[in-house]
């Protein structure tokens, strides 16, 4: 392709009408409704493989003179920038036949960048231009030409549709001017080179993503039957809280009589004050009897508790001593227990010496504290009725 003349009005009709053809459903694309299923905007660095194979022929003279109508086959992989702009390398192949009856072609192949501009692809289903996408793009290009290497650019204009609900394929028509630089080489014509092609242009790519349909969820109403609770004694608190649970008592005393000198406490009976034996001897005083006797009463009420007496010393005196003389205080408490009405299968005792102590044994106080009687309580459901 060694000659060229001036730009001819076919190009300037050609590029006019594919501007117009581009330009035309833009300004309806924001008025189409949508669905919560129509693609997802398009992410940038999608990729597009186009195919463009086309009918080729010179606009001017002389080489409207010297060529006839060819072909050419141009080839784009194209990166998403955004949803309207793609860049990307491009290779273009175009080959006239010789005008007569010889069998030689003029041939050009051009490879440089290719910037396109398109309607965007991801738009809903419901469009009404039916997704077609006009595009038009740029071309900036390095054209070899027989022996020689010259600069040249093209710019083409097309519309695709998809073909299917995936839109992975498109396909439309397109027209391309393409225009090759001749310079100032010695020897041959210095006019540019102009060429219109009109073929049909192939998209392949990934396709438009849609959201991901999940169903509603099933929202169930269980309706779940009060559960009964059980209260024995008929007091208002539940077993499950009450501390006393055969005998009838206060919500403020967790279902137990407002005992005056001991708690009930959920693992213990706790007196409120401190039991009294003779000086380094096992016998009980009688000013600790009405301790004791609501400690009888509190069993009786509550046929349910077996109860580990448990005698503590302070730590003066002998290991020995202290042991034996908690066992036997321990075993005193059992025995007035016992003898005003409490079965003894209710009853254990036990002797720690000093090795629990409550407090401190360095001082009066805290050895004082010390000396003392506790009453563990296991609780026991009886069925048998005793006392």
């Amino acid at each position: 392709m060694k000659q060229g003349i001036s730009s001819s009005r076919p190009a300037r009709a050609a590029a006019l009408g594919a501007a117009l053809l581009f330009l035309a459903p833009f300004s309806q694309a924001a008025e189409t409704a949508t669905s919560n299923r129509d693609p997802l905007p398009t992410e940038a660095g999608a990729f597009t493989l186009k195919l463009q194979p086309g009918v080729s022929f010179p606009l001017a003279k002389p080489q409207s003179e010297l060529f006839d109508t060819g072909g050419s086959l141009a080839i784009k992989g194209l990166w998403s920038l955004n949803r309207y702009l793609s860049l990307g390398p491009s290779l273009t192949y175009t080959a006239l036949p010789t005008a007569g009856a010889g069998s030689d072609y003029g041939t050009a192949l051009a490879v440089g960048p290719s910037l396109v501009l398109a309607r965007p692809r991801d738009l809903p289903d419901a469009d009404r231009f039916h997704n077609i996408s006009p595009w038009l793009d740029v071309d900036a290009q390095y054209v070899r030409t027989g022996p020689l290497n010259r600069p040249g650019f093209a710019v083409g204009a097309g519309a695709a549709m998809p073909i299917g609900k995936a839109r992975a394929f498109w396909l439309g028509p397109f027209v391309r001017y393409s225009q090759i630089i001749q310079g100032s080489k010695a020897g041959y014509d210095n006019h540019d080179a102009k060429i219109m092609t009109v073929g049909l242009s192939l998209d392949v790519g990934a396709g438009v993503k849609r959201p991901v349909a999940v169903p509603p969820a099933e929202v169930r109403t269980v309706v779940q039957a009060p559960v009964a609770i059980p209260d024995r004694d008929g007091d208002g608190v539940p077993d499950n809280v009450d501390r006393c649970p055969d005998v009838a008592g206060t919500l403020e005393n967790y279902g137990c009589p407002a005992y005056k000198k001991l708690v009930v406490q959920p693992d213990k009976l706790e007196l409120k004050e401190k039991l009294f034996f003779d000086w380094n001897q096992a016998t009980i005083q009688p000013e600790s009897h009405p301790a004791l006797d609501e400690v009888v009463q509190a069993l009786k009420d509550n046929k349910g508790f077996k109860v580990e007496v448990q005698g503590h010393a302070s730590s003066e005196g002998t290991n020995d001593h202290n042991q034996d003389l908690s066992e036997r205080r321990a075993e005193a408490v059992l025995d007035y227990l016992a003898t005003h009405g409490i079965a003894k299968e209710r009853l254990s005792s036990k002797g720690f010496a000093s090795t629990v102590p409550a407090d401190t044994n360095t001082t009066v106080a805290g050895r004082e504290k010390n000396r003392r009687v506790e009453f563990v309580v296991h609780f026991n459901i009886l069925t048998d009725g005793s006392k």
